[in-house]
Order: structure tokens, then sequence, then C-alpha cells
């Protein structure tokens, strides 16, 4: 018995086509809209780049509008006459107004500077119940530190081998234990000078509010010169002024307690000297 074949009607086959046609035009127009949405983000994400980059962020916004409040607080507490120009600028804290705030606060509260007055402030809000002697590290060491030089001044003070006769003697003339004692008197009585010095600048400091965390890196090198100050004082420049009694107005004493104490002061003016003649030696740019 033959077979008969169903051959597919046209209408049939042009639905076909009509509906693969479609289904690439709806993929097509998905893909582009995906390609869009991409581009889109991707502009989205550039545009926020770029703001950060060229713009203020809100951090630095806010840390400014915490130094102006720290900075307020201070001159109020200190009785410093505030600038009224500065309510307008604060309420509209906008970043050009803060800026313009920020400046003249500065100039109204030196020479205090924000970064001493949130050191100042952590201080004073660290361990409440502490004494103020307590919270300032650098103020108890420099104490310290003037208690051991002191001590060392009196225990090389005791020794019958540091008299004027071995300390006229100098580095070059003197030898062994004598020669270890007057410079550790010298030495301490150099160190004496330099923080005496450093506890009256530290106390100078702390009144006017200008104490900052990297005063106590300075301070510690500025001992440390103070000592090596006053050796050069009283052992290279070995200057004598004699009266009519043959007395020594400048003894080696005096010397190293003045180099001690003006040891900024010395280094100021020995680098000058070396300043000077490279200028004078050194080819000009």
């Amino acid at each position: 018995m033959a077979t008969t074949k169903n051959p597919s009607t046209p209408s049939e086959t042009t639905d076909g086509k009509t509906s693969t046609t479609k289904n690439k035009t709806a993929s097509t127009t998905i893909d582009a809209k995906a390609s869009a949405i991409t581009d889109e983000a991707g502009n989205a994400v550039e545009s926020s780049n770029d703001a950060t980059i060229h713009g203020i962020s809100p951090e630095v916004k806010d840390e400014m509008s915490r130094e102006i409040n720290e900075m307020l607080s201070f001159a109020v507490y200190n009785g410093k006459i505030i600038n009224t120009d500065l309510i307008p600028l604060i309420e509209d804290s906008n970043v050009a107004s803060l800026i313009n705030a920020h400046n003249m606060l500065c100039a109204n509260i030196a020479p205090a500077t924000p970064k001493s007055i949130e050191y100042t402030v952590k201080l004073r809000n660290r361990d409440k119940d502490k004494s103020l002697f307590s919270k300032l590290p650098l103020v108890r060491n420099l104490v310290l530190l003037a208690i051991a030089f002191l001590a060392a001044f009196i225990a090389t003070s005791l020794s019958s081998d540091v008299n004027d006769q071995s300390l006229d003697k100098g580095v070059m003339n003197n030898d062994g234990i004598s020669l270890l004692l007057n410079l550790g008197y010298l030495a301490s009585v150099s160190g004496l000078g330099v923080v005496f010095y450093l506890l009256k600048n530290v106390s100078s400091a702390v009144r006017k509010g200008t104490l900052v965390p990297e005063d106590s890196i300075y301070y510690v090198a500025l001992v440390v010169l103070g000592v090596i100050s006053g050796l050069i004082m009283s052992e290279i420049l070995n200057l004598y002024t004699n009266d009519a009694d043959n007395i020594n107005l400048f003894n080696k004493s005096v010397l190293a307690l003045v180099g001690g104490f003006s040891s900024d002061a010395i280094f100021t003016v020995l680098q000058s000297l070396i300043d000077r003649l490279k200028a004078i030696f050194a080819p000009a740019n």
C-alpha cells in the first residue's frame, strides 16, 4: 500500500521564517541594550573616579570642619578675640567658605596650629584621672634626664681627680680615670645646660598650645647635640680670660654650661659658616 507524503504548505514555511527573523531581531535588540547599559555603567564609574580624583573628598571636608571646631574651642578657652566674620562662613558650610574660615582661624590662634591643638586635646582627654605631668611623657622624660645629669654632676664633683688643675690639662694632657671623670663632669654640666633650655621651651609650648608629637624626636636630638656642643666649647674652643688676680672668668665649666644651653644657636652658627665656605669654593649653578 503506497504511503502518501504530506508536503508543508507555503503558509507554514513563511510563518517559520518570520518567527526565526523575529527571534534574531529580538536577540540583536537585547544585545544592543545590554551593551548600552554596560557603556553607561562604565561611564558612570569613570565619572565617579574623576570626581574623587579632581574634587575634594568628604573626608577632607569633615576634617576641616573638625579642625575649625577645635580651633574655635581653643580660642574661646584661651580668651582670644574671634573675628565675627567667621560666622556666615561656618554657617554656609560649602568648601570655599570652610577654607576661608580655616585660614582666618589659623591666623587667629597663632602661634598654635590645628595640629598642635589636636595633640593637646588628645593629651587632655587621655587618662583624665592622671595628672598633667603623667600625660606629658616628654616633660617627664626631661625632668628625669635633668635628675640624671644632676646626679652625674654631683658624683663626678666628689672625686678628687676632678679639679681646676685636671680640667686645665684638657684631653691632650690627661689620661686614664682622671680624664674619664673630667669628661663625665663636663658632659653632665653640658647636659644640665641643654635640659634647662629644653624645659623652658617645653613649658612655654604647653602654655601656648604649640606642642606637637614631632617635638619628642627634636628634643632627644637636641640633648645629644647639647652635650657635644658643651664638650666642644670647653675642650676644643679653649678660650680663657684672666683678670688682674689671674682668675679664670670663663673656665671650662662655664663654657660647657653655655655650650649646652646654646647648642641650637651654636649649630646654626657653624652651619652658617659651612654654607658660606661652600658658597666661596663651590661653583655657582
